[in-house]
């Protein structure tokens, strides 16, 4: 049966560090009571590897390490798992830009019913996942003989360290296909990577501009050692990158502290931001809907509030 098989966990990694969204799936992973192997694929990863038989409840990690898998594109990822997939009950992996590309194309070769986003591992072949932009949960029940599983991790705690799980190397001689890496470009920033930040400080429309948004929204969140997130209404009014934007369409986060400058609370971005620990709102509209989910409210001009904020923290710090 499935259910004695172990699972695989598919690592989000740059080939030296591990993402934390992996320790995060790991703890959804064990959820399925069965043992839990973790699969490196990349160019050079055996550091990644290293870290993760480093975390708490991993039995063995799996390093396949090949020029193929370099850019951990879809089609040679997908590949390798399916390959594995006969010894394995489930397949996991964190519900990211890379989750979301490979773990489709793994459910199709597998002809399996993939369960994204799962925000709940009820019983090892049922689980809970947000629908109507978060509004409301659906149960489901995976039947296949390999589940197929994206994991919303801002839903999990991550996992601890402390572990030393044995490095087994596989042969990574990935089959070739129709895709080719061309080019990347990565976004650098001294910031925290706002999918695992702890403070987040975002943005939204009514910040009016570009410059109003570097000028407002920047400060505050260096100040508070933050990453910097946006509304989708700001990023697509060009005031912020699109690798910023927080919801549904964006990234799902659930930082220890949250802070909405100008935004309204479409239920889009609340989807991505409300399993937030702490909430801060700050709007002059006193009907805005995000001050439904804040724990904390200001209603006021943001263009006052948020320099008169910036002082008190300087003198906090002074």
């Amino acid at each position: 049966m499935a259910d004695t098989l172990p699972t695989l966990l598919l690592a989000e990694h740059d080939d030296v560090s591990l993402n934390p969204v992996t320790a995060r799936a790991l703890t959804a992973a064990l959820a399925l009571g069965a043992p839990v192997h973790v699969l490196v694929a990349g160019e050079n990863a055996r550091a990644a590897a290293e870290a993760a038989a480093k975390l708490d409840g991993v039995a063995e990690v799996l390093l396949a390490d090949s020029p193929a898998l370099a850019h951990r594109l879809a089609e040679p990822v997908a590949a390798l798992a399916v390959a594995l997939a006969s010894g394995y009950g489930a397949l996991v992996a964190p519900s990211t830009a890379t989750g979301k590309s490979v773990m489709p194309r793994i459910a199709a070769l597998l002809d399996a019913m993939q369960v994204s986003d799962v925000i709940a591992v009820v019983a090892p072949d049922i689980f809970d996942r947000p629908i109507y932009a978060g509004n409301a949960i659906q149960r489901v029940r995976a039947t296949d003989a390999t589940r197929v599983l994206t994991i919303r991790t801002a839903s999990f705690a991550a996992a601890g360290e402390g572990n030393a799980a044995p490095i087994r190397a596989l042969d990574a001689a990935a089959p070739t296909s129709g895709a080719s890496f061309v080019s990347e470009e990565i976004a650098a920033s001294a910031r925290p990577d706002l999918s695992a930040a702890r403070i987040i400080v975002s943005g939204g429309r009514a910040l009016g501009s570009a410059e109003n948004f570097h000028a407002i929204v920047e400060p505050l969140a260096d100040a508070l050692g933050a990453a910097v997130g946006a509304s989708r209404a700001a990023v697509d009014a060009g005031y912020a990158p699109n690798d910023w934007q927080v919801g549904q369409t964006g990234k799902v986060v659930a930082p220890d502290l949250y802070v909405a400058l100008g935004i309204s609370g479409a239920i889009q971005h609340l989807a991505g931001m409300k399993d937030s620990k702490v909430i801060v709102a700050i709007n002059k509209d006193e009907d805005a809907p995000i001050f439904q989910v804040a724990d904390y409210g200001l209603v006021g001009d943001l263009f006052e509030i948020v320099p008169a904020l910036q002082a008190e923290i300087a003198k906090a710090k002074a």
